[in-house]
Order: structure tokens, then C-alpha cells, then sequence
């Protein structure tokens, strides 16, 4: 737990100025299709401890997970965790850190700039996509990785052409241009794309091509959410690129019955691996965006956030598994910023949180970084969210590049 006494001790200096209290949502893999509100039994203290998965001697990763919990900052993983019967998975990571979030023009960064820092290793400007601060393109981490070789993927609860999944695979100064965006998804040979905006592709007002068309000519195998993903493994097992559309426009919130993200990950993953065993590199990149813990925080709506984090705590328990029995992958979560200026307040329990949010926006907050596998001995202390790329491709062995 000495990972959560330090969130709790930073997150007490945040001020808020209002409140309200809530109760502990259930289990959500369960999918329920309202918010439910059946308290979760508070366990024994001594029981509440999960243990630490160690690190074998430094060696170099052949795979990179990487999971982003969207606005995730210090408050939401406390509520999370406190909500889920006092644990979270990401008390199973050895090394622990802070990085810096602001963008090059402003102290409190938006997506669009934070996940280009984290995909190219630049501050930009909010708002930018796999730009520059001159709005000059940059290759990113998973662009490199395909020309190298490896497998790669991106997975979120957001349309894939948001802010975040389009950092790593777009280039683009205006995040909302989102036909733009797809575009240059069809210039890449990403393996593997689940989001929604499936509008995006097929029902443009930019012109009249169905993208949609264009990558199946190119050999990908697409579904769209009249699909139930979990019915599409013997189809992915076949597939030689595959994208699924897991909604028209925004996919929509757990709590209301959303159901793929964790078996998109977690197919994902595998997939990436089974086909990289066919490569020269024998390794992939993944990147998986718990997009909707940033919308919860929007919203100032607590039982969001914490149904939203509950969702990718029980993601990264399948992770942390398959990287622990793999070995040589290097598994890192972080979020991109924290929304909401999110914090427990006085006359909270474990039963029962009293919550409250300084803003409907996000905050400069430093965040947290948790690392596991090779190259997770680089991820402690406190450095700038541009350092998370540099070590990244560091734990890849890739060449060093100038910062």
C-alpha cells in the first residue's frame, strides 16, 4: 500500500469547492445497464494489501503494453481502489513514478498534446496530433515499431480517432479534425484498431470515400458493433489486420452496458503476439485507452469515474498475468492528465465517499507512472511525460535518439 499513502498524501493538498457523497459501485464486469449502487463489503485491513509482482535483473523487453487511464490522476485511483474493497491491481507494480503533464503552451496540457509527448517524445501544443510546438509531423513510438518490424495496436473506449489512439498513428494540428485523422490511419499497417467512430470512415462529409472499402482492399478483416466482439475470436484468429468499430460515433459509458474493452485488449495482445512470432523482431507495441475515466471526471460525476476505473483495474490484472507468465514484456500505465481536480473529502468512509472536483475541466497535477518488466527500473521518480517515450524505446533496445 505504499503507493496509495503517497497518492492520498498528494492529493490532500488539492482544494475543492464542492461536494457529494457516494456509495461503491458493484463488480462492473457484470455490465450492469445502470449505475448500480450495491455497497461493496469492506474487508479485514490486514487483508487489503495486494503483493508486489517483482522484476527479474534488467534485460530488454521484446513487447511494450501500454495503458492509458484517461484524466486518471491521484484521486481517481484512490476512490477507485477504496470502492473496489480497498485494492487495486496497480498495487502490483514494483516501481512507481510521477511525470510532468504541461504541454508546450500551457501549464495544464489537454489529450491531444499529452498523448504526443507520450507517442513521439515532444511537447506540442494542446490540441496538436503527432506534431511539434512548430507543427512539424514527428514519427512516433508505434509508427517506429511498425518499421522495425514489430506488431502493433491501439484499443480505446473512445472513437480510435480521439485525441489519444490518434496521437500514435496521426498527424494532425487540429485534434477535432477527425476525417483527417482517419485518413492517415489508412496511410499505416497498424495490425490491429478497436474504437468507435465508425462515421468517420464510412458517412464522411469531407468527400464520398467509404474508408471502411479501402482498408479491406488492403487485406483487413472489419467489424463493426452490430457484432458482439466476443463472438469475433474465431474471425480475429484468421484475420491478417483487424479492425473493429465498437460504435457509429462514441462508444458508450460501462455502466450503460458496454462490454468489449477488456476481451478487445486482451485479443489484441495476443493476436500481436502470435503474429509477431512471424516477424524478424518477434515483438509489439499495444496501446489501450481507458478513455472514459477523463469524461466521468467532466462530468463531475464520481460513480462514472469510478465504474470507468474499475473497468481498466480489472484490465490491468490480465495484463500484469499475461506479462508476468511472458517475461519479456514491459507493461506501463499511467493517464494522460487528471480532469476534474477529483478528491475525497472529510466524513468519507470506505463504505461511503464524499467527494468533490475543483473543475469541470482537467488540472496541472502531477501523475502518477507504474512499470513492470524489463526496463521498469527507468520508470521511478519524477520526470517529464516526454521521458515516458525515451524509456519506452529505451526498454526496447531501439537507438538512442536526441531529447
Amino acid at each position: 500500500m505504499k503507493f496509495l499513502s503517497i497518492l492520498l498524501l498528494l492529493s490532500s493538498i488539492i482544494s475543492c469547492d464542492s461536494t457529494r457523497s457516494i456509495t461503491p459501485t458493484q463488480d462492473v464486469s457484470k455490465q450492469e445497464t445502470q449505475r448500480a449502487n450495491t455497497p461493496i463489503i469492506k474487508s479485514d485491513t490486514e487483508n487489503t494489501t495486494i503483493k508486489r509482482d517483482n522484476v527479474a535483473a534488467t534485460q530488454k523487453a521484446k513487447n511494450v503494453i501500454f495503458l492509458i487511464g484517461d484524466g486518471m490522476g491521484i484521486g481517481q485511483i484512490t476512490a477507485g481502489t477504496y470502492m473496489s474493497d480497498n485494492k487495486s491491481s496497480l498495487e502490483r507494480f514494483p516501481v512507481v513514478g510521477l511525470h510532468k503533464p504541461y504541454s508546450s503552451d500551457n501549464l495544464v496540457t489537454d489529450s491531444a498534446a499529452a498523448a504526443t509527448s507520450f507517442a513521439c517524445g515532444v511537447k506540442t501544443f494542446n490540441h496538436a496530433i503527432g506534431v511539434d510546438k512548430d507543427s512539424l509531423p514527428v514519427q512516433s513510438i508505434l509508427e517506429e515499431c511498425e518499421a522495425k518490424g514489430y506488431t502493433t495496436g491501439l484499443v480505446a473506449t473512445s472513437t480510435i480517432v480521439h485525441a489519444t489512439p490518434a496521437s500514435f498513428i496521426a498527424h494532425n494540428v487540429y485534434r477535432r479534425n477527425y476525417e483527417e485523422i482517419a485518413l492517415d490511419l489508412l496511410k499505416t499497417d497498424v495490425d490491429y484498431l478497436v474504437g468507435g467512430g465508425k462515421r468517420f470512415f464510412d458517412s464522411r462529409e469531407l468527400d464520398d470515400r467509404n474508408l471502411i472499402k479501402e482498408f479491406e482492399a488492403k487485406g483487413y478483416t472489419v467489424f463493426d458493433q452490430l457484432e458482439d466482439f466476443i463472438d469475433l475470436t474465431p474471425a480475429i484468429d484468421k484475420a491478417d489486420k483487424f479492425i473493429y468499430f465498437s460504435a457509429n460515433s462514441d462508444p458508450i459509458p460501462v455502466a450503460s452496458g458496454r462490454d468489449y474493452f477488456i476481451d478487445a485488449s486482451m485479443s489484441g495482445i495476443n493476436f500481436l503476439d502470435s503474429k509477431a512470432a512471424n516477424t524478424t523482431t518477434d515483438g509489439f507495441f499495444i496501446m489501450c485507452e481507458a478513455s472514459q475515466i477523463d469524461w466521468g471526471g467532466h462530468a463531475n460525476d464520481s460513480e462514472y469515474i469510478i465504474s470507468e476505473f474499475q473497468e481498466f483495474d480489472q484490465l490491468i490484472h490480465k495484463v500484469m498475468d499475461w506479462a508476468k507468465k511472458d517475461g519479456e514484456t514491459l507493461v506501463v500505465v499511467t493517464a494522460d492528465h487528471e480532469t476534474g481536480g477529483y478528491t475525497i473529502q472529510p466524513g468519507s468512509t470506505q463504505d461511503s465517499l464524499v467527494t468533490a472536483f475543483t473543475t469541470t475541466k482537467h488540472s496541472g497535477d502531477f501523475i502518477p507512472v507504474f512499470a513492470y518488466g524489463p526496463g521498469s527500473e527507468m520508470f521511478g521518480g519524477i520526470y517529464e511525460n516526454t521521458d515516458i517515450y525515451f524509456k519506452m524505446r529505451s526498454a526496447l533496445g531501439f537507438e538512442e535518439v536526441k531529447k
